[in-house]
């Protein structure tokens, strides 16, 4: 990757300069059996709708807290990356109320009640489905993002030495500190450009996002990010491993 990237949406930037149809992110949710996997051109066309969606329709800014209410999952990907290209501050799991806006799940709408500002609601459903029944007080992302514009670029530049990431075992990373520990996780576990890395862990930890996100985009790799791995099979994992050509895995518990 480019070695004066400083931001995680500078990483993206890279790798959609070097090799826009590769795979990003194989995406598993072995409670509904769903499987997604988005090329880099894919992912960064949903990050671009997002953060259009973020900085007009929810008119954040540089700074801004959003509360980032959601399990491991391509689409909190997508909102993670999103919040660098605007410069909003992504607090993995953080406290809605004194967050300026909200990202919630299905499974964190009353807690993320608490926020006063804007609130966004993700169904998770296959596909990037709707909320059947939206729910009161909330933007229905599945709604709201098809229709912003497939390019960003932010009213503000982002400065790479602001705070750009809150989770817990990390505390809060600047973009910068964040591209600098991704790159250092990414040679700890040598990956390299076409490195298959398969993440079981949860987002709400620094190691989680690094392995199910960051490390792969900075290393030029890969991530097949599976969640509820302890509903496969017997022999399960062993066969997604070789199906999926992964070339290192964190399973997680």
């Amino acid at each position: 990757m480019n070695a004066t990237d400083r931001t995680p949406a500078d990483l993206l930037r890279s790798a959609l300069a070097a090799d826009p149809g590769r795979p990003l992110i194989t995406f598993y949710d072995d409670a509904t059996g769903e499987r997604v996997e988005l090329s880099v051109a894919t992912f960064a066309n949903w990050v671009a709708k997002t953060a259009n969606l973020l900085q007009g329709d929810l008119a954040a800014e540089p700074g801004d807290r959003l509360a980032l209410l959601l399990p491991a999952h391509w689409q909190t990907a997508v909102w993670l990356l999103a919040c660098s290209s605007v410069g909003v501050v992504a607090d993995v799991g953080g406290d809605p109320a004194k967050a300026d806006l909200v990202v919630s799940g299905p499974d964190s709408l009353e807690a993320a009640r608490a926020c006063s500002g804007e609130r966004v609601a993700l169904a998770l459903r296959p596909l990037g489905g709707r909320f059947p029944q939206p729910p009161a007080g909330f933007a229905d992302y599945a709604v709201e993002v098809p229709s912003q514009g497939d390019r960003f670029a932010p009213y503000a530049p982002v400065d790479p030495d602001e705070p750009a990431l809150a989770v817990s075992g990390a505390g809060e990373l600047t973009g910068a500190e964040l591209v600098e520990r991704a790159r250092a996780d990414a040679a700890a576990r040598g990956l390299a450009p076409g490195s298959r890395l398969l993440s079981g862990l949860s987002y709400d930890t620094w190691e989680g996002l690094s392995c199910g996100l960051y490390a792969p985009l900075a290393a030029g790799g890969s991530v097949v990010l599976c969640r509820h791995l302890d509903r496969l099979a017997d022999g399960g994992l062993a066969k997604r491993t070789d199906d999926e050509r992964v070339t290192d895995s964190v399973p997680g518990e």
